[in-house]
């Protein structure tokens, strides 16, 4: 019964079967026979479906404040199990930015699994911001500016960030001075539902200053967008350790060093729990351990118009 009651509750907290079914690896023809062995067996309607919405019936809603205590008990019984027997068990599901999820969490994953062989990890890479509670991730890896305070957030590394181009595109376009002037630049750009790397956040002696760029591309994959800065085509903002190897060996060069992009933080983060899986406790504090250092930092400001 546990299983239909996963079901239920996560479809009410999504408010879709299909998304409730995509979150825990099910069909959606699957998600709604458990939905309807439920009802039978509590012998009361507890959703009313139409094409566009899903609600709750007010037996649905007595049934959900129940459902999520015995869902939270469950949890908790089998991290207080895992704890006492001192073995790491179940399925770890874990999001990730595209470029540090390909380069460095996928060994990470493999070593980590080697160490703690009864934890299966499912790893989610994309440079989308992953809602942790609608796709039901135990923890995922941001590069970011933290301000969800439903969320606990461990630090692994600073990502100071760094505007570049290649040689001959700077060769043909000219090389920018002031912030301004990247409004008539093709600049590369970040781009999904929600993101805001269309406005570069730029420091100034005066302080903060937003740019509303513009380019001929976007993408939604952030190694995508190297690549074109790469073939000549523009203005790219990264995080300075995603292109440290092409900086060296001269490919690409930075642009307004003095008006620094805005830093980001490489942070784990993860849902409030009164009593965190034994699970996502060790991955964290392995992944903690191992990233100690793998973040490369830049030279100082004055110096990286040297870096290449």
């Amino acid at each position: 019964m546990l299983n239909e009651i996963a079901v239920f509750v996560r479809a009410v907290e999504l408010k879709s079967i299909s998304a409730a079914a995509r979150s825990l690896n099910l069909s959606a023809a699957a998600a709604s026979h458990r939905l309807q062995q439920l009802e039978e067996q509590m012998g009361a309607r507890l959703l009313n479906r139409t094409t566009r919405s899903l609600q709750p019936t007010e037996a649905g809603r007595i049934f959900y404040d129940h459902a999520v205590g015995v869902l939270q008990a469950v949890e908790e019984a089998k991290s207080s199990m895992a704890q006492a027997s001192g073995v790491a068990t179940g399925s770890l599901r874990v999001a990730a930015p595209l470029g540090f999820g390909r380069r460095f969490l996928a060994p990470l994953v493999s070593e980590f699994h080697g160490h703690y062989p009864k934890v299966d990890v499912r790893l989610r890479l994309s440079d989308h911001v992953v809602d942790l509670l609608s796709e039901a991730i135990d923890i995922a890896v941001r590069m970011s500016i933290m301000h969800d305070s439903s969320l606990i957030s461990r630090k692994l590394a600073d990502c100071p960030r760094v505007l570049c181009a290649s040689p001959a595109y700077l060769e043909k376009h000219g090389r920018p001075e002031k912030p301004s002037d990247l409004l008539g630049h093709n600049c590369l750009i970040l781009r999904f539902p929600g993101s805001t790397d269309s406005r570069w956040a730029l420091t100034t002696p005066e302080g903060p200053v937003t740019v509303p760029v513009s380019g001929s591309f976007d993408a939604d994959d952030g190694d995508v967008l190297t690549e074109w800065a790469l073939q000549d085509d523009g203005i790219v903002m990264k995080s300075y350790w995603e292109v440290a190897d092409q900086l060296a060996r001269g490919e690409l060069e930075t642009v307004l060093d003095e008006f620094a992009p805005e830093p980001l933080s490489l942070v784990l983060v993860y849902p409030h729990r009164q009593l965190l899986p034994m699970k996502v406790r060790v991955f964290a504090d392995f992944l903690i351990e191992r990233t100690k250092g793998l973040i490369v930092q830049p030279p100082s400001r004055a110096l990286l118009s040297h870096a290449a």
